[in-house]
């Protein structure tokens, strides 16, 4: 039986937010450095003593409650990406505690892995077309607003972002610098090879529009995650 392009597009979502969130476990037990947002989520668990994954809900919450004056509108898959990441990455945590424990050569390799992975992520999340992330959504609002451009956007964003979160006590570090340098290029090579295509006629279909993220650049012409 041949997968309609819908259960296609549910199956490379479901499969690309679970490597998302064991990408995210991969760095942050690592010991090297987070993502930016996740630089913010650390510091703001270690502060309140709410897990990594609740405080990540918590944070894409209110992301997402950013996007009513920016007029943006979510998609099945960034109600997904909100639940599935939270609720798995602190399971994942808890498996790869040992990491942090390992000699620097190998942590160094968790944390390459972790990058790579989670482009691979991305690819999958983003190529099904449900919906862009909480995160990427308040960027493109912004530069709809603004009329600034994407770079200067982003960058002010992650900027204050990774501020916030190191004074709380999150992790920075060069694998926080290697993820921005690297992911956006793994994306942009993988994501055309994985992006579902639906027909016209079933751009819109049960589980939500699909989005064309054609025209929604990051650092290398593509989307960010969450």
């Amino acid at each position: 039986m041949i997968p309609t392009p819908a259960g296609r597009r549910l199956v490379r979502l479901a499969l690309g937010l679970v490597l998302y969130a064991l990408s995210i476990a991969m760095l942050v037990d690592a010991g090297l450095g987070n993502m930016p947002w996740d630089v913010l989520s650390q510091g703001v668990s270690g502060r309140t003593g709410a897990s990594f994954g609740t405080v990540t809900i918590a944070i894409s919450a209110l992301v997402l409650a950013c996007w009513i004056p920016l007029r943006q509108r979510p998609g099945f898959g960034t109600v997904a990406n909100v639940l599935v990441i939270g609720v798995l990455v602190d399971p994942f945590l808890a498996l790869l505690g040992g990491v942090g424990d390992l000699a620097p050569g190998w942590r160094v390799l968790v944390a390459a892995a972790g990058i790579a992975l989670n482009g691979l992520a991305t690819a999958l999340y983003v190529g099904a077309g449900l919906g862009p992330g909480p995160r990427d959504g308040l960027m493109t609002g912004l530069v709809a607003r603004t009329g600034w451009s994407v770079a200067v956007v982003r960058t002010s964003i992650e900027v204050v972002v990774v501020a916030t979160g190191m004074l709380l006590g999150g992790r920075f570090g060069v694998a926080t610098i290697a993820y921005a340098l690297l992911v956006g290029p793994l994306v942009h090579v993988l994501l055309p090879r994985l992006r579902v295509d639906a027909a016209p006629s079933t751009r819109h279909d049960a589980v939500g529009p699909a989005v064309d993220h054609d025209d929604r650049p990051d650092r290398a012409g593509v989307p960010e995650r969450r």
